[in-house]
Formats: structure tokens, sequence, C-alpha cells
């Protein structure tokens, strides 16, 4: 399939351009589409994904206007093509199409994710619209952290339909004659063809432990026959699940017996439908099944600037350097770095300046011969038309001039500076951004006093002399382990203590714990006491979360994932995250000058 076209022209009598530019405020995103998406979707943006002969494609420009609009409205594919198809504001934003202009069928959404996910930036869509953004000067150097719950696609299941399932799927996918020696080691009478739970009376105990027993035999004999085997992809991936499900829920008696464990394994599979979708807590009462979606943002544009999915098991703190990574690059200063904020402006004024040099060289010659001919016009007291053409265009652009004096106003690098809750604020990620010349307004953890025992604050550590004192005034040496981490123990001195009541109700004695990068967690706490710091983070930090809202306002392809696995969920995601940039640039008048100034927006 070749790449196709966005037609040119328009059916004066056809297109609904004029209606729509009447009615729909210029600060919309079918109006920026329409005006600017030339240049923000070109064609050629997607030229890498099809082939150079074969059939003409649905344009890529038409098809990536489709997928962000439907994200943006929480849309199924076959709801998106028939909006495309139906509503004359898609077909406004898409280029102005005519009203009768063909529609297309699903699939081609379809196909259009699975081409961007085989390639080499499969995350364009989402990168081009946060582009026009920086060169529209809408990208400072301040960054909000968070994450929401997005719930999986598909149904938890049980251990005992996970594991049918799971037999199911090797038997479907090792072929006929792999298949039929693997049938063979079956020992239950089940043929497994058909979904769903086994039959079984779920109400007789003695019932249910010898269908798990069996279902557990039938497992690993499979998994025995396979053992050692050279496997196509495909049956290796399906033979790995098969054992990470039965090994994670199944025991064995005494009497040898398998039963479901009592107990949950770390990073237990839900699901066989999806492997990759997990448990998950956002807090400590409030779990979910799923992935989470995390995201940075700028808090002064409200534009997210990076997106991660992980399972929804894996903690804040673990995603959230990736998150970070694209303004931390940037943030150390040199002696030849310009102004942060100003970053981008410089390099557009490299641009402009090139731009400028190269367009004056061609007019030149253009002046010499008009300066030429101007000579042997005796007596003519105009200057040339072409003279005044070629001076006006050497002049610097009031562009360049603006962008120059704007960089030497900032002659020195504005710190990155990070917000995030807690869950971000790891000594790891502290020290990463201090490291990196930025500024870190991720919150630790307080130390916390339960059952109103003193808390870890009211004791002295002094992590110079490696001791800890407590309130009392007793006085012991930190043991070290090997990961830098350790604690301090009191024993039997707080048998004799008189605030033991306070402090401790074990046996044992109270024991402090010291981590392994104590010092960074204690100067960040140190800092988030300070009045200034609490009230820039009460400031700053609730904006990444009205940003979150409003990528959760559907609830299909929002809150809900609309597809399977963690690469599908996550370009969802991220095309999610572009339709809500574009929301916001057209809110902020984003349009496109020219192809030297490039990007402004009239609210920046």
């Amino acid at each position: 399939m070749s790449l196709g076209r966005t037609p040119a022209g328009a059916d004066l009598f056809r297109n609904p351009a004029r209606f729509c530019a009447e009615w729909l405020s210029p600060n919309s995103i079918y109006s920026l589409l329409h005006r600017d998406g030339g240049q923000l979707f070109p064609d050629e943006e997607f030229a890498d994904l099809f082939q150079k002969v074969g059939r003409d494609c649905v344009p890529p420009r038409i098809v990536a206007t489709v997928m962000v609009l439907q994200r943006l409205e929480g849309l199924s594919d076959r709801e998106a093509v028939d909006r495309f198809a139906f509503d004359l504001r898609w077909k406004y934003a898409a280029g102005g199409l005519d009203f009768d202009y063909p529609g297309f069928v699903h699939t081609v959404l379809v196909d259009m994710r699975a081409r961007l996910r085989r390639s080499e930036r499969p995350n364009r869509v989402f990168d081009r619209v946060l582009e026009v953004a920086r060169g529209a000067g809408l990208v400072g150097r301040r960054r909000v952290l968070d994450s929401t719950p997005l719930y999986d696609a598909v149904a938890t299941q049980d251990t005992v339909t996970m594991i049918r399932s799971a037999i199911r799927q090797l038997l479907s996918k090792a072929g006929a004659e792999l298949g039929l020696e693997l049938r063979a080691a079956l020992k239950r009478d089940d043929d497994y063809s058909s979904a769903g739970k086994p039959q079984c009376d779920w109400d007789d105990k003695e019932a249910r432990e010898a269908l798990i027993d069996a279902l557990a035999r039938d497992a690993y004999a499979l998994l025995g026959v396979l053992d050692g085997r050279q496997l196509p992809p495909e049956v290796g991936e399906a033979a790995r699940l098969l054992a990470t499900v039965v090994g994670q829920d199944l025991e064995q008696t005494e009497e040898g017996l398998f039963r479901i464990a009592r107990r949950v394994a770390a990073d237990r599979v839900i699901s066989v439908v999806d492997p990759q979708t997990r448990h998950g807590h956002k807090t400590a009462a409030r779990g979910f099944d799923g992935y989470k979606g995390h995201v940075a943002v700028d808090p002064d544009s409200e534009i997210v600037t990076a997106v991660q999915v992980s399972p929804g098991n894996v903690g804040d703190g673990a995603v959230a350097l990736a998150l970070m990574d694209e303004v931390l690059k940037v943030s150390q200063p040199s002696d030849t770095a310009v102004a942060g904020d100003c970053d981008h402006n410089a390099n557009r004024a490299d641009e402009l300046k090139r731009a400028t040099a190269d367009k004056a060289t061609e007019k030149s010659e253009l002046a010499n011969e008009a300066q030429a001919d101007s000579r042997q016009s005796a007596g003519s007291a105009s200057e040339p038309k072409e003279v005044a053409a070629a001076n006006k265009a050497t002049e610097t652009p009031k562009a360049v001039t603006e962008l120059q004096a704007d960089s030497d106003q900032h002659a020195e690098l504005r710190k990155v500076e990070i917000y995030g809750d807690a869950a971000c604020g790891t000594a790891e990620n502290i020290e990463m951004i201090e490291q990196a010349g930025g500024e870190s307004f991720l919150k630790v953890q307080v130390a916390s006093n339960r059952n109103g025992y003193f808390a870890k604050g009211d004791f002295k550590i002094d992590l110079e002399q490696g001791a800890v004192n407590c309130p009392n005034g007793e006085r012991v040496s930190i043991r070290r382990r090997a990961d830098g981490s350790g604690f301090a123990s009191f024993g039997s001195r707080c048998k004799s203590c008189p605030l033991a009541a306070q402090c401790t109700g074990s046996k044992k004695g109270r024991t402090i714990s010291i981590h392994a990068h104590e010092q960074t967690i204690e100067q960040q706490r140190e800092k988030q006491r300070s009045p200034e710091w609490k009230r820039e983070y009460r400031a700053t930090r609730p904006k990444v979360e009205r940003k979150l809202g409003h990528m959760m306002f559907r609830r299909h392809g929002g809150r809900r994932a609309r597809v399977r696995g963690l690469e599908r969920v996550g370009q969802d995601f991220s095309i999610l995250a572009a339709a809500i940039n574009l929301h916001r640039l057209a809110v902020l008048g984003i349009r496109f000058v020219s192809r030297i100034q490039g990007w402004e927006a009239a609210m920046a």
C-alpha cells in the first residue's frame, strides 16, 4: 500500500468549510486542525509506514485527525468512522473535505496503529504535537508528575479458569503434530476445546480439590513434554504463561496433592487473556485491576510533556525518571548554553538566521544585476524595485531581533523544577534531580508514629558518627547492611527506660530503620517543612490532577482501556495525551505563522 494524499481542492457547492467557519469557535480543536492540520500531520510525516508502489491508502492526515478526535471524544473504532462519515465538523477538521467525501472502514484505524507500533517512532502523533508546543514557546522547565489507574479491558480470572485457559492456549498454538503429542499426555476427561470454567460441584469441597489437582497434573504433564525442546516463539510464550500460572497459584501438600496456595504471589498474573495486567493500589484502601498511566505536565501551560504506561503494581517512583528524562537532559548549564526557557527560542533564532542568510544570498545576485542596470540608466532618480526588494530581504527579521534580545536577557539557565507526591519522592529520584542541577519539589513520606509512639523524627540520627540517640538519651550504633541501609536496635535498654510506654510495645525494644540514602531523605523532609516550599508545592502540584481529570473524562478509552497489552495501552494513552494537548493548544490560540517563523500562541 502506498502513501495517499489529502485532497487539496474543494467543491464550492459541496464543501462545509464556510458553514463550519461561521459556527465553530476559532479556538476549537476543529478549527485548529482545519487551519493548520496540514502542518501538524502532513502526509509525508507517515511516509515511512507505506511502500512506494501499490494502492493508495487513506491519507494519513485524515486518519491521524480521526484518531485524535476519537480519543478526545471516547469513541470506538466503528463509532469514530461513523462520526467522520456524518459529522461535518470532523470533515472540516480533516482539511475541509466535501460533505460527501467517502468514509472508510474501521480496520483502517487498526492498521494505522499496527503500522505505528512496528515503526521506529511509534508515538509520533504525541511527539509531533509536543514539538509544536515547544516551537510556540509553551513548554518551560517545570514539571509535575502523577499517575492514574487505567482499568483493563479483560475480566480478572480465578485460578481454575486461568489454569484451564492457559492449557487451552498452549494446545491451540502447538500445531497438529505437537498438539497430538501433548494431548496424549493429558489424563483429565476434558478436550479443552470450550472456554469457561469446567463442570464441577462447586459446593463439594472434595470435588473442588480433585478438580484443582487434576488440572495441575495435566499442566505439569504438558510442561514435562516440552521440557528441553526448542519451541516456536508463540508456543514458548504459551508454555511460559502456563508455567507462571501454575507456579504462582498452586502448592503441593505433604500427601502430594496440588491445591490453591494460601498466599499471594509477587507480581501475580491475573488473566491469561492479558497477561501483563496486574492488581494495583492507588491507595491502601482502593485497589484496581489493570495498568497505571503516568504523566508529566508543564504547570504553566498545562501541556503534557511525557507519558508512560506500566502494570498496575509498579510504583510511581520507578517510572518518574522516564518522565523527567526529557527535561533533565538539558538541565545542566554549559558555557555555550542559553537561557532555559529560551532554549527553543535560541534554536529558532539560529534557524531564522540560516534561513535569512540563504535568502539573502539568493537575492544578492538579483540586487547586483539591478544595481548594474541602474548605473546604465542615467538620470534615473528612483531606486529600482528589485534593489529595494533585495535590500529588504537582507534585513534581519523582527523575530530574530526579538529572540536575540530574549536570549541575552536570560543569560543564566533557569533551574529545572520537578513536583510530585510522596509516591514519586524516592531518594534516588531526588538525587537524580539535584545532580542534574534541578530543584526537587518531590514530597517524601513523613515519619509516622503509630499508636501514638515516638516517631522516627523524635530520634536524633547522627550519620557521620553512625549512631542514633533516643528521646531518653540512649545512644546506639547503626548496623549497616551490604546495600548501605541499616538499623539501630535499642533492645534491652528499653526495659528500664521510663519512656518505653511512649516508644514501643515490642518485647525486643525499639528499632530504628536507616535508609541507604537517609541523608537525602532527611534533607528533603527539612525542606518541605518550610512555608515557602509548602506554598510553592500547593500552588503547583494540583494542576496535574486537573489534567488527569481531563484525560479520564471519557470512560471508554479514558479510565477503561480500549485494548489489551502494555504496548497497545501505552500507544492509546499517548494518542489520548496528544488529543488533550491539541485541545489545550487550540484554547491558547496557537497557529502556524510561516515556515521561518514557525508556530506562535496568541495567549502564550
